[in-house]
């Protein structure tokens, strides 16, 4: 899958330089969403297999700072590249490197790791607690998606988070620039608020993950989500560059203690056999958060102004917190809750 997803990479970048219409750019952008989906879904389920039970926050803080930090990279990259050379073909360049050397890496030094989890399955023990009694190694697409979705509390509740969690990024893209500019910023300044946000989000799962294998998944989750509620909330009353700078570091610390996390949740939680299908369901929900933000803030903000949606936004992250505090039992096997506990 890997490997596949490579391939449908590398179209991409040449048909952007050699675009003569829109239709191209969007047929561009669905072969990356393709990529996207299948590389990243792919190295996600890759690492849960290879780390096992008691690193997974560690891997998957390794694995998001990794794709963000490339992001914010390439995204400086290629603004020289375009101040230098022009728009096209020069910055696609960058990506068609990427997309070659993803595709030779998977090709050649990746192994496969499915074998890992099927070890990892014969010597799958239930929890003494009984959580996860029901949570079978037999269950059929339709059962996954269902627990994952809205039955099983801990799955269901890590894809609310998951959507909420970046219902404040879409919403952030659009929406902050706007809302900054109206305090008469200049444009550098906008763009170090703007990447202020991502950078300490990136950088601060690398710390994140592997804490949440110490310390337990539920409260790095619901803390954050609330981090963030009151981020957003600052945002929404602030004028100033230094106010909004400092909550736009907030946003990012609290986004960085929820983002690796729902993934080691969903690790914790889905039985080997099908714990594949239950990252990709998960995704789905989480992903849905960027175009439920873009267009909610969107809405919003033509009904009732800028800072009405960002407290909406806030609102709908406070309520998420909340949702998990009060849904989410701890998952991680060295700090699962007893019966009965309310931690």
């Amino acid at each position: 899958m890997l490997f596949v997803g490579w391939l449908l990479a590398l179209p991409v970048p040449l048909m952007l330089i050699w675009a003569p219409s829109w239709g191209w750019v969007v047929a561009a952008n669905v072969l990356l969403g393709l990529n996207q989906g299948l590389t990243w879904s792919t190295t996600v389920i890759m690492k849960i297999d290879l780390v096992g039970p008691q690193q997974r926050g560690l891997a998957m803080g390794l694995n998001e700072a990794a794709g963000y930090g490339a992001v914010a990279v390439t995204s400086l990259l290629a603004g020289y590249l375009a101040a230098d050379y022009g728009l096209r073909p020069v910055p696609f360049l960058l990506g068609l490197s990427y997309a070659v050397l993803g595709l030779g890496l998977s090709g050649v030094l990746v192994r496969e790791t499915r074998d890992h989890a099927r070890l990892e399955a014969a010597g799958h023990v239930a929890r003494a607690d009984g959580r996860h009694d029901h949570l079978h190694a037999e269950l059929s697409n339709r059962q996954i998606a269902a627990y994952t979705s809205y039955r099983e509390p801990a799955l269901s509740s890590a894809s609310m988070a998951g959507l909420v969690n970046n219902l404040n990024f879409g919403l952030s893209w659009g929406l902050f620039p706007l809302l900054f500019a109206t305090a008469d910023l200049s444009v550098a300044q906008i763009g170090v608020l703007f990447a202020l946000y991502p950078a300490v989000w990136g950088a601060g799962q690398l710390a994140t993950g592997v804490l949440s294998d110490r310390w337990g998944r539920k409260h790095f989750i619901d803390i954050g989500m609330l981090v963030q509620a009151i981020a957003l909330a600052v945002i929404a009353v602030a004028d100033t560059f230094a106010a909004w700078a400092a909550a736009a570091m907030l946003l990012g610390a609290g986004t960085a203690m929820v983002y690796p996390t729902l993934l080691a949740v969903i690790g914790d939680v889905a039985h080997p056999n099908w714990r594949g299908r239950a990252v990709g369901i998960y995704r789905v929900w989480r992903d849905a958060g960027y175009a439920v933000g873009a267009l909610m803030g969107g809405i919003v903000a033509d009904l009732w102004g800028l800072r009405a949606a960002v407290w909406v936004a806030a609102a709908l992250s406070a309520a998420s917190g909340l949702v998990v505090a009060a849904r989410m039992y701890e998952t991680h096997t060295g700090r699962a809750t007893s019966p009965g506990s309310t931690r």
